[in-house]
């Protein structure tokens, strides 16, 4: 009759393919699989990740006794704001290089375009692969931090809640300078001598002077550079700092973020119209 209900079978098979359909990928589902393929990396090329900690080491190894040999006493007097200055250092080279260098891998090997056609868009993916290295350098520098504390007989306070947020925060922009320069090598391509150079050039933005020049807070990592200093040699804590400075920090963070993004687009773009997407 066709007034009666459908068979019990039917209505599984029914409830059944419901369940079957497949669903749209949201942006949890997207973080959680960078974040494993970030952890997959790691675990299968360990050597390539301890050999980062090494060379990150000898250089302060060089830079803490060549300093010995040159200024004695004086880089005693100084070595907990070096130490400070080089941990953000580490970090900043990582968060610069995990979207700029990602960015030039993925032209080279010719998978630049699978990212451009995802639902979610390159720049949330690269932002999010940003973040996972992000992640993974922040590990990496708490054993290169720990490694010279215990080289060189330092003290410092090393409240997590406050370290993370003070050089989370100052890191921010330097992924939006990673951004701006990965838009770049889409646009040119080989340019990795450049963006290599801008890596020293964030020795000079750490130990910018402040206090002396006020203007050079609005660059990027200085503000949070001197902010650091203060958490980490002078113990202050995240709520001792003037509300004026944590937003001066958020502030800087966002608008670098945002600028480099927006270099992004645009030169994605203009790439798109030339016809040089793809190419290599």
């Amino acid at each position: 009759m066709s007034g009666d209900a459908p068979p019990a079978d039917a209505s599984a098979a029914t409830a059944s393919g419901a369940d079957d359909d497949p669903r749209p990928a949201t942006y949890y589902h997207l973080a959680r699989a960078v974040l494993y393929r970030e952890f997959l990396i790691f675990v299968r090329y360990p050597a390539n990740a301890i050999g980062g900690i090494v060379v990150s080491l000898f250089f302060f190894a060089a830079l803490f006794l060549g300093g010995q040999l040159l200024a004695g006493q004086a880089l005693a007097d100084s070595i907990e704001g070096i130490v400070v200055g080089y941990f953000l250092w580490t970090l900043s080279v990582g968060a610069y290089s995990s979207v700029s260098n990602d960015i030039g891998s993925e032209v080279q090997w010719g998978t630049l375009e699978r990212h451009i056609t995802t639902p979610f868009g390159f720049a949330p993916v690269a932002l999010l692969k940003g973040v996972a290295k992000v992640i993974r350098t922040f590990l990496t520098s708490a054993v290169i931090l720990a490694v010279m504390l215990l080289a060189t007989g330092t003290r410092l306070s090393l409240a997590p809640v406050t370290v993370v947020v003070v050089a989370g925060l100052s890191i921010v922009s330097v992924l939006g300078l990673g951004f701006a320069a990965g838009g770049v090598t889409v646009l040119y391509k080989r340019i990795g001598n450049w963006l290599n150079l801008l890596q020293f050039g964030f020795v000079a933005l750490i130990s910018a002077p402040v206090f002396d020049l006020p203007w050079t807070r609005v660059l990027p990592l200085a503000h949070g550079s001197a902010m650091l200093q203060r958490v980490m040699v002078d113990g202050v804590r995240l709520w001792e700092f003037p509300l004026a400075d944590l937003a001066l920090l958020a502030a800087v963070a966002v608008g670098y973020l945002v600028g480099g993004y927006l270099v992004f687009q645009y030169a994605t773009g203009r790439a798109r119209r030339l016809g040089v997407l793809g190419d290599y």
